[in-house]
């Protein structure tokens, strides 16, 4: 009596969606680190060196007055620096997000977005992986948390993948139509670095200006980020702003995907 082994279910798109994403990820983060010496730390020097940086200009040179930002000044420019290296990371790869994996992109079949959403994981583990050296500083440098942290943080992550989803889909296929704007995307993420509260708080501007500041989505997300350590920093209009602008972002960069996406493959 032969027996026969019953067939595998089929995997639904989702699983096969996510098991791709991992994949790909794994790959993007192996051969990032494969080649180099110090690995892990290479995703944290650059946001260490900037706030020392920073913290140098602003409190030996300057004299920081307490005016800009909170005590201790290096914890609060860590906060806001971890994050930022996530979106410019993730955003400054979507610009080549296509062009560099063209033949891959063009031969296989699974659903395109995740050309962009890769990129999302891996700088987003990498921003995860960056969490303990701001504990580190916080517990030298005496900066208290509370409880917040329990729900600002995990809310602020889920924001910004939101939001760094919706950007990297909108820029993703346009490059590939506009090769010129990879450099205006660079030109407009140095604009934003100085936009953004990373250096200052948006509680630090003129109050006539902060409800404009708001519009900028990274205003309520960083502050999210800060207010577990920094309770003063959550401000609730910010938070808003950001949750309506990265849903609405990301609406616009599924809907600009999907109208390129031919048009993207006979491109590349």
């Amino acid at each position: 009596m032969s027996t026969t082994t019953p067939p595998r279910p089929r995997r639904s798109r989702a699983e096969r969606y996510r098991s791709a994403l991992w994949l790909l990820t794994k790959r993007d983060l192996r051969v990032r680190y494969s080649t180099s010496a110090l690995g892990y730390f290479w995703s944290i020097l650059d946001p260490l060196v900037m706030a020392g940086i920073y913290w140098f200009v602003f409190v030996v040179v300057f004299k920081r007055d307490g005016t800009i930002g909170e005590d201790p000044y290096i914890v609060f420019l860590i906060a806001g620096l971890l994050p930022w290296m996530w979106f410019t990371g993730t955003i400054s790869d979507s610009t080549r997000a296509f062009l560099r994996e063209a033949k891959l992109v063009r031969s296989t079949s699974i659903p395109r977005t995740i050309w962009v959403a890769r990129l999302v994981l891996s700088k987003g583990l990498e921003f995860l992986a960056s969490i303990p050296v701001l504990i580190i500083f916080a517990v030298i440098f005496g900066a208290h948390a509370n409880w917040s942290l329990v729900w600002t943080y995990p809310l602020a992550i889920i924001l910004q993948a939101t939001l760094v989803l919706g950007i990297g889909l909108i820029v993703a296929p346009l490059v590939v139509f506009f090769r010129d704007l990879e450099r205006a995307v660079k030109l407009i993420l140095r604009f934003m670095f100085y936009a953004s509260p990373i250096v200052y708080s948006t509680l630090d501007m003129p109050k006539e200006i902060q409800s404009w500041a708001a519009l900028n989505p990274l205003s309520g997300i960083f502050s999210l980020y800060r207010s577990g350590l920094y309770p003063e920093q959550l401000v609730a209009f910010p938070v808003i702003m950001s949750v309506i602008i990265s849903v609405v972002v990301l609406g616009i960069g599924l809907l600009v995907f999907r109208r390129c996406e031919r048009a993207v493959l006979k491109e590349i």
